[in-house]
């Protein structure tokens, strides 16, 4: 009936049921390592001295919350 590659049958159904899958655990990974990073950059500027804005540090940590709790949902359930 269907002269499909079981293998490639299985990859496309699973591609099927999450697409982008990929992209976006790379989206993830990138925008909280520019979290972290942003937010290591800020402290550090408050540990010199400098004057910040509250609004940006509460910015900052939800971003530093937020991305890798998507990325640990964007996990393999199955393994």
């Amino acid at each position: 009936m269907s002269q499909i590659d079981p293998e490639l049958k299985k990859k496309l159904l699973k591609e099927s049921q999450a697409p982008f899958k990929a992209l976006r655990r790379i989206l993830w990974i990138a925008f909280s390592g520019s979290a972290f990073l942003g937010l290591f950059i800020m402290i550090s500027r408050i540990a010199s001295g400098r004057e910040f804005q509250q609004n940006n540090l509460v910015i900052q940590l939800v971003a530093c919350i937020l991305f890798p709790t998507l990325l640990f949902f964007e996990r393999n359930k199955a393994k």
